[in-house]
Order: structure tokens, then sequence, then C-alpha cells
């Protein structure tokens, strides 16, 4: 046996051992998706809060009804968001896996989606009660903070790059904290350019070479 043939079969053996051990069907294309999701989304939420400071400025008077009207706008613009994100990622992972003739919901999948929730449901109850408790200020950062440790904690099982797009995303949050005005820019970069960008280059990495085989 060759050279070469040993180490085509080294990597064939690794692969087989990240199929059996990560979840590698995920597609740079939903980082795509919920990154558009997340622009598109943070533009409406910048006009209608514009909006409203244009209309507190010009009357010079706080109307707390129009203050929880924006509020449950931007809750419910933000539940829509990531609505979008999640089914844009399940259905490109889901297109991925069957071309790829793996499984979607196998023991790997299993552990990502649970080591990413037990931040993610800690994160929203942690938002809900600042938001009852009008610290909304604070709700942007803590976004980023959550968001960037389930991806750090779900990348035990999948692409070792999440790991490090989750790091971005905690210090993108721990830096929205020393500009609390500023959240949604903060949200916008974090949720929507980081995650183009990060979507292209998990898609030119993995996925690139498999798209022009077809």
């Amino acid at each position: 046996m060759t050279d070469q043939q040993h180490l085509n079969t080294l990597s064939d053996i690794k692969r087989i051992m990240d199929r059996s051990s990560r979840f590698i069907s995920l597609s740079g294309l939903s980082g795509v998706c919920a990154g558009i999701s997340g622009l598109i989304g943070a533009a409406f939420a910048y006009i209608w809060i514009r909006d409203y400071y244009i209309k507190w400025e010009t009357t010079g008077i706080f109307v707390k009804e129009d203050f929880n009207i924006l509020k449950l706008k931007l809750t419910i613009l933000g539940l829509i968001v990531m609505g979008i994100a999640i089914a844009g990622g399940t259905y490109f992972t889901w297109r991925k896996a069957k071309k790829d003739g793996l499984p979607i919901w196998d023991k790997t999948s299993r552990n990502v989606l649970y080591s990413g929730l037990i931040p993610m449901v800690s994160g929203a109850a942690f938002i809900a009660g600042m938001v009852y408790n009008n610290l909304e200020v604070l709700v942007a950062p803590a976004c980023l903070l959550f968001y960037g440790l389930a991806l750090v904690n779900a990348s035990k099982y999948t692409f070792r790059d999440i790991k490090y797009f989750g790091i971005a995303q905690i210090i993108l949050g721990i830096i929205n904290v020393f500009y609390l005005r500023r959240g949604l820019y903060f949200w916008a970069f974090g949720f929507g350019v980081l995650h183009i960008v990060y979507g292209v280059m998990m898609w030119w990495k993995y996925e690139r070479n498999a798209a022009s085989e077809e």
C-alpha cells in the first residue's frame, strides 16, 4: 500500500469517526438565511424606534401606552425573525443531510440541540425578567451573550468553527454592555452581519466542492 493510499485510508477513518461523533449536516446557508432575516428585522426595529422617539421629541410628552405598544411590536418582530431563522436553518440542514445520505435526527443532532437549548432557554427566561423589570436596554447584550454561550456549548457535538463564532458573539455582547444605547446596532451586527460572514465561510469550507460536483 502506497503512502497516498495510507493517507486516503486515514482520511476515510477520520470521516467515519466525525460522522459518528459529530453532527456535520449543518449548512452554511442556514447562517446566511438567519443573517438576512436578522438584518431585515433590525431595519424594521430601527424604523419603529426612530418614529417613536421622533413623536416623543415632537410632543415632549412620554406616553406609556405608546412605549408598551413599541415593546410588543419589537417582541413580535423578534419572534418572527427567530421563526424564519429556525425554519431556514432546518430546511438547509435537512437538504444537506439528504444530499450526504445522513439522518437529520439522531444522537449527534439531539446532543447539539440539547446542549444549545440549555443556555438559550435560560437566556430567554433571563431576558423576559429584564423586560418585566423595564431593563430593555440590557436585552441586546443579553441576547448576544446567551446565544454565544449556546453556540460554544453546542460546538462540542458539531463543527469546531461554531465555537469561534460563539466566542465572537460573546465578545460582542460584552462590548455592547459598555454602549447600551447602541444595542440595536450590535444586535444587527451580531445576528445579521456575523451570521452571513460565518455562513459564507462555512459554505466555502465544507460545501463548495460538493456543490461544484453537482
